[in-house]
């Protein structure tokens, strides 16, 4: 293993921070022709613990496979990808999801390379001498990006690596929530395997969710390219959000098993050398534009039934707001057939406020389809 901190250098007066980058099997250049890399990062809301926890047991498997000689390309780790959030504590609560400097989700607003990449590069009839071309370009782009906050720092730091990756799995968790993921309907086969390989019961597919989340950073860059410059661009990065869960699902036990299931991923798209069967097919690939939102009709306390998890009913009832003050209960329900898959876990709500979320088998939105 070769551990590389990259400090960012904005980080204040008299303060350091850095992302330590953990690279597992043999380096790209050591690979030389075919060079291939994985990228797998925890917790880019820095207030998501779970995925901190699977990255540690990833990071004991990977050393254990490394010194068995059987990693077939590069994996990258990074352990604790974002080290602003890390260090936002306000009152003895973590705030990891927005920078409190500028307001901005750490996983929105990435830079789209697609149009400067694409004016540097003439594409000929060698493959592989496209892909390397199309990537020095994106690098070029990437160094050409404001880097003077931090937090503009972190975001092209994060992109370099994955530039040059294959594979980028950007691992978070939900409030309270199943397993599930994101990824772009070019790439419904990944997410596929990816979700049988993880068990997870949804995959939700768009092409543009709104304000750039940093997968789609990765992934779709190459569907942009390709727009412009014909079908010799491939869809070189396949790239997934994995949502590990709710914020509370932080054990042992559950993590070396999510672990162990990214292992068996990653042997099975060729970074491992290892016998691995092809699992089950039991993840549901669902439009994210038809994940609706339940919203409590007025404010109270959040009673939630036993229906996380489970496929609902259009205008079933998967828990009641209450009014303290006059008594009053509402029903939630559902506003169509789907999976209950995430909730709030604040059992408070204002009015209007989206405390449930059912993933649906039809696109019925449109524009932004990611919460803040």
């Amino acid at each position: 293993m070769r551990t590389i901190d990259h400090a960012l250098s904005a980080s204040g007066i008299a303060s350091q921070r850095f992302i330590r980058q953990l690279h597992f099997g043999p380096s790209l250049a050591e690979q030389g022709l075919g060079a291939r890399r994985a990228l797998l990062q925890a917790s880019l809301h820095a207030d998501e613990i779970p995925p901190m926890l699977v990255a540690q047991h990833l990071r004991r498997r990977l050393t254990e496979l490394e010194a068995q000689g059987r990693l077939l390309g590069e994996v990258v780790l990074l352990p604790a990808c974002n080290p602003i959030g890390l260090s936002q504590q306000v009152w003895g609560r973590m705030h990891g999801r927005f920078e409190l400097a500028s307001g901005q989700n750490f996983n929105r607003l990435y830079p789209d390379l697609a149009e400067v990449a694409a004016a540097q590069v003439e594409l000929g009839d060698d493959a592989a001498a496209n892909l390397r071309a199309l990537r020095a370009a994106l690098h070029a782009a990437l160094g050409a990006q404001p880097a003077r906050t931090a937090l503009q720092q972190l975001r092209v730091q994060l992109l370099r690596l994955a530039i040059d990756a294959d594979v980028v799995l950007d691992m978070h968790c939900d409030n309270d929530a199943v397993l599930h993921l994101y990824a772009a309907p070019q790439q419904a086969a990944q997410a596929q395997q990816l979700g049988d390989c993880i068990g997870s019961p949804l995959a939700l597919l768009a092409e543009e969710s709104g304000d750039f989340p940093y997968d789609e950073a990765c992934s779709m860059v190459w569907r942009r390219l390709r727009e412009r410059l014909g079908e010799r661009v491939p869809f070189a990065c396949f790239a997934s959000t994995l949502e590990f869960r709710g914020e509370t699902e932080v054990s042992h036990e559950i993590a070396e098993r999510d672990a162990e299931a990214l292992i068996r991923f990653l042997a099975l798209q060729g970074f491992i050398d290892a016998e691995v069967d092809a699992p089950d097919q039991s993840c549901s690939l669902r439009p994210l534009a038809g994940c609706m939102h339940i919203h409590a009709p007025h404010a109270g306390v959040v009673v939630f039934g036993d229906t996380l998890g489970r496929e609902v009913k259009a205008g079933q009832a998967i828990g009641e707001v209450i009014d303290p003050v006059s008594g009053e209960s509402t029903p939630l329900c559902s506003p169509v057939d789907g999976l209950h898959f995430a909730r709030e876990l604040q059992r408070w709500a204002q009015a209007g406020q989206s405390v449930a979320k059912v993933a649906g088998m039809e696109a019925l939105r449109s524009g932004k389809l990611l919460s803040a």
